[in-house]
């Protein structure tokens, strides 16, 4: 791992759409950050998501990215929300090595009265629900699922809570998302949207550091609820709640640099950022599958004019088949 090992000094900085994992030896902390400009440009503008939606599933999109990106084997990561807000149904899809799809659904009635009524942070556009996150290795591999109730806390405090209930991992995740103005070289204006995140972990060599209070209290030993933090994760945390959204996102400050920032005195490394596409795992193969299972009903109700169109959720491709094309027909 030290071979991969990219100094600050030498300004070989990452740049937008790359997550760097780092190491700070001296908190055993280690963990992963990340800029997101253009695949998020991509993303939403594919959309045109309202304001409010898009900064929600940004938020989502840097999470993920920065999860997925860990994943040490062949496989996906579904982060997903259901729930009973304005915006019900947010999916990210994160293939390895490096492929990310995101799409979000929202009431558009029930959104405008949140956004007039200044209803619009994320835990109100959500509601309440559940956040699951879905780790598929494959065929013949029984998928994971870890699921944390949607309570009106931030993505950040539910992301927090389901490593400590599924790794028992203490963990702090910082996300932040920025919509920015300005003009290009013809004077014209320009709208932008970044994105940035961090999630750092104590991992120290001997594992009874970690134990923290029981989430629920009452239900083991009490003792346990005056347990003192470890003074080196304590450090860490604190360092990391300090970040705000305009270091997270200021294309200005390398991502590497903020790590400087936080961790110099302690001795942060980092390693070879490792690059997220927006890349929709949908062919037109895989979606005439799908339809060859529907019986003749269904493909009749499908078609228009002796014609069915299919269009991608993710990434808005609309394949047409013609319906001669499927035995039920």
């Amino acid at each position: 791992m030290a071979d991969a090992t990219v100094e600050l000094n030498e300004l070989n900085f990452a740049g937008d759409d790359r997550v760097v994992p780092f190491q700070v030896d001296g908190l055993d902390v280690r963990g992963r950050a990340v800029q997101i400009g253009p695949l998020l440009n991509t993303i939403l503008g594919r959309h045109e998501y309202p304001a409010p939606v898009a900064r929600l599933l940004a938020e989502a999109i840097v999470l993920t990215a920065l999860l997925g990106t860990s994943l040490k084997f062949d496989g996906k990561l579904t982060v997903q929300t259901k729930s009973n807000g304005p915006v019900d149904l947010l999916v990210v899809d994160f293939t390895t090595p490096d492929s990310l799809r995101a799409y979000a659904r929202y009431n558009e009635e029930a959104l405008a009265d949140a956004v007039a009524t200044g209803r619009t942070l994320p835990a109100e556009l959500l509601g309440t629900g559940v956040l699951a996150f879905t780790i598929d290795q494959g065929k013949g591999m029984q998928p994971y699922q870890g699921i944390v109730p949607l309570d009106g806390s931030s993505l950040e405090e539910i992301a927090e809570v389901y490593f400590r209930q599924s790794e028992q991992i203490p963990t702090k995740v910082r996300l932040g998302v920025a919509e920015l103005f300005d003009r290009d070289a013809d004077g014209k204006p320009r709208h932008n949207w970044r994105a940035g995140g961090l999630v750092a972990q104590f991992l120290p060599q001997a594992p009874e550091r970690m134990r923290q209070p029981d989430l629920h209290g009452g239900d083991g030993d009490e003792r346990e609820l005056d347990r003192a933090e470890d003074d080196a994760w304590s450090e860490a945390r604190v360092m990391v709640e300090t970040i705000d959204t305009d270091e997270l996102t200021d294309p200005q400050v390398p991502i590497e640099r903020l790590l400087f920032r936080l961790f110099h005195e302690r001795g942060v490394r980092v390693y070879q950022p490792q690059t997220i596409l927006d890349r929709c795992s949908c062919s037109r193969d895989k979606i005439k599958g799908v339809l060859e299972g529907f019986n003749a009903e269904e493909i009749e109700a499908s078609q228009e004019d002796g014609e069915i169109a299919v269009t991608c959720e993710f990434c808005s491709t609309t394949y047409r088949y013609q319906v001669g094309e499927f035995a039920a027909a």
